[in-house]
């Protein structure tokens, strides 16, 4: 395998998992090590940073939430939880303390492998500290503070560009309501519905067809999804 493979660390204490992500992360392409408590995750990551982190929330010894707090401390590496907690308020709980995605078990692993792929492209635009996005005919500028549509200006408002912003700096990933209050209002507002108006003001401009949206897509009750590039 090469060398300059990207590494995978998956944190599952089920055997199952482990069986048949450790062999089909190996097959794409990438470096797989494995941990099944959240101790060991931790000492793992301490010594060696994996370019992604796969976390179940349900560990032995404790909560994945808390290991995505601790990781956080001191890590920048996407994290990606797979789970079988289909509750709402996990989700949002788990991307709220620092997760950057989230896949519900049982999962098709061309979209694991889809969403490992934006993570990486994630971590790239961070590490370059890219200036632009560009995808699917919009184009971003984050220097001029600009946006076009297939060449095309589309004026927006401050908060429009600000969540358009934080959509496409984390494109391809789900960014809740509570991130993208922060970045709207900085804190000061918690009403959700401010987020969906604005989400729809944008939509209205950069859309085709926004009654049937291709660029931003709706993760129901947790946030949105900007296309990854």
């Amino acid at each position: 395998m090469n060398d300059a493979a990207p590494s995978i660390l998956v944190i599952d204490d089920e055997p199952s998992i482990q069986r048949v992500l450790k062999p089909s992360l190996m097959a794409a392409g990438y470096h797989v090590s494995a941990a099944d408590t959240g101790t060991d995750a931790l000492s793992q990551v301490a010594h060696t940073i994996p370019d992604v982190i796969l976390l179940d929330l349900g560990l032995p010894d404790m909560d994945g939430k808390d290991v995505v707090v601790a990781l956080r401390s001191w890590t920048i590496a996407p994290i990606i939880v797979i789970s079988a907690r289909h509750d709402e308020a996990e989700r949002i709980a788990a991307l709220d303390v620092g997760a950057d995605d989230y896949v519900i078990k049982p999962f098709h692993m061309g979209e694991l492998q889809a969403r490992i792929r934006a993570a990486l492209r994630y971590r790239q635009r961070r590490q370059a500290g890219q200036t632009t996005f560009s995808a699917g005919g919009l184009y971003v500028d984050y220097v001029q503070r600009s946006a076009t549509v297939l060449g095309q200006p589309v004026k927006l408002t401050r908060k429009e560009y600000d969540l358009l912003r934080t959509l496409a700096q984390h494109a391809g990933q789900v960014v809740t309501h509570k991130q993208l209050l922060a970045a709207g209002w900085g804190g000061a507002v918690t009403d959700t519905q401010f987020v969906r108006v604005y989400i729809g003001q944008l939509r209205q401009k950069i859309e085709a067809d926004p009654s049937t949206p291709r660029l931003i897509l709706t993760e129901s009750g947790v946030g949105y999804r900007l296309i990854g590039d």
